[in-house]
């Protein structure tokens, strides 16, 4: 029987990806390890490797398809022996995967059925079916406390109409995920739970309240004024990102001044002193190097700062991994300086301008951009003097970094000129309160006056 290739979970958060190209054509012969096709998630574009060894016997989803879900078939490997024939029944049986939306349109035909049997007794418990159609149009069902159920769309079909509790089923697809596999087992072990039919019609309620709809907002300008640009994936995650940082988690602000002349010496000294070969200085720290070095510092002085926030537990870190945002066509994306703390400068420095440039290409590896405690998201070069910025999930905390500009300062009574940068941190008071939060903005002021300190 061939091979089903699959769309690749390639995140822990990866719902769906675009598959931008294919590197193999059918006929094609692959090993374990070759690189078939790549695929563009909302962060970056990544390459597959096949996992078994065949023949490419047919290409389902053609390059240049968007929003493929994860675990949809894309191809179908065959294996030593088989020829074109064995294709056809697999084709058939991975016809459902191909698109979601047959899932809605078959939702009239499974509603017809109990309204042609009213008559049955047994068949009326399932007269409230109708009422479940709306609700069906969710991409992911949610558990009773509201978690979300991450499955596959056909998963979802199956269970759907056995009435079956996704939440009672095992998923054993990427990161638990429940394929069609899981479903299909559930059913014949009888080990799925019948689904609620108080949840089934809570589920409308539960649905997430939307702005106000496209075709409102066009009414509202001339005709020809506009242009319409659709969103793309990035921007979309964005969107859904910070959306639910802002309502979900309870932000709060501290901003502080610091004195940076003494830093701004230390960076000339350092890059002047820089070894060079081919004409080229081996680094060129930046303002924004030595701030990623200050905050790991601080959150190793600071620990009680240095952590994650989840409703079981507080996760407290060993290391002192900082997020950087860094800007790209479309959006942003914030790669992840791990042990920052025990990184020298030029580390530091040489390390961000490889992420900046991988992630201006959609280059970067999930690991590379997940995860940490905190981040720094630096304005100071487009002359913004100072902002608060939102904090990026699971980040406890965020440092939002001005411009430095020379204002006249006090100091021992005298008036005198100083080169001043405003930082700000956001905080998750659930994780960080003020006292805390205080602190480790202490402990940053410290690094960034006296920047020797880092140093050593």
């Amino acid at each position: 029987m061939p091979i089903e290739i699959l769309m690749p979970a390639l995140s822990p958060t990866m719902e769906s990806g675009n598959l931008a190209k294919w590197l193999v054509k059918e006929g094609d012969s692959v090993a374990p390890g070759d690189i078939i096709a790549e695929i563009e998630t909302d962060k970056a574009t990544m390459e597959v490797e096949a996992v078994d060894e065949g023949t490419v016997g047919k290409i389902v989803v053609d390059e240049g398809t968007s929003d493929v879900p994860v675990n949809q078939l894309i191809a179908l490997l065959l294996e030593e022996g088989e020829d074109e024939s064995a294709l056809d029944g697999a084709a058939d049986k991975a016809a459902p995967k191909k698109d979601a939306k047959p899932e809605k349109a078959e939702a009239p035909k499974t509603d017809e059925k109990p309204e042609q049997k009213t008559e049955d007794k047994t068949a009326e418990p399932k007269k409230p079916a109708p009422a479940e159609a709306p609700a069906e149009a969710g991409p992911a069902p949610t558990t009773g406390d509201g978690d979300r159920i991450f499955s596959s769309p056909l998963a979802r079909r199956i269970a759907r109409q056995n009435d079956l509790d996704l939440s009672a089923v095992k998923g054993s697809g990427p990161h638990g995920r429940i394929i069609q596999r899981d479903v299909e087992e559930a059913l014949e072990k009888g080990t799925a739970a019948a689904k609620p039919e108080k949840a089934a019609a809570a589920a409308p309620a539960a649905a997430p309240a939307k702005g106000m709809g496209a075709d409102a907002v066009r009414a509202m300008f001339e005709e020809g004024s506009y242009e319409t640009v659709p969103h793309d994936s990035m921007r979309k995650v964005i969107a859904r990102r910070l959306t639910e940082s802002k309502t979900t988690i309870p932000h709060f602000y501290l901003t502080i001044d610091c004195r940076i002349d003494a830093l701004l010496a230390l960076r000339k000294q350092l890059n002047d002193a820089a070894p060079v070969t081919d004409d080229k200085p081996a680094y060129k720290i930046s303002v924004n190097d030595m701030v990623i070095k200050a905050l790991a510092l601080s959150l190793k002085a600071v620990p009680d700062a240095n952590v994650t926030w989840t409703d079981e537990a507080m996760l407290k870190h060993k290391a002192a991994d900082v997020g950087v945002a860094v800007a790209i066509p479309g959006g942003l994306i914030t790669p992840v300086v791990r042990r920052a703390d025990e990184k020298t400068l030029s580390v530091i420095s040489n390390e961000m301008k490889d992420f900046a440039k991988r992630a201006r290409d959609r280059r970067l590896k999930p690991e590379e951009y997940q995860g940490g405690a905190t981040a720094v998201s630096n304005l100071g070069m487009f002359g913004i003097k100072d902002f608060s910025a939102v904090i990026n999930p699971p980040h406890a905390t965020i440092l939002a970094v001005g411009a430095g500009e020379q204002r006249p300062v006090v100091t021992d009574g005298s008036i005198e000129v100083a080169t001043i940068m405003s930082a700000t941190l956001s905080t998750d008071h659930r994780a960080v309160d003020g006292a805390l939060g205080a602190e480790l903005m202490a402990a940053f002021k410290r690094y960034i006056e006296n920047p020797m300190g880092m140093l050593v």
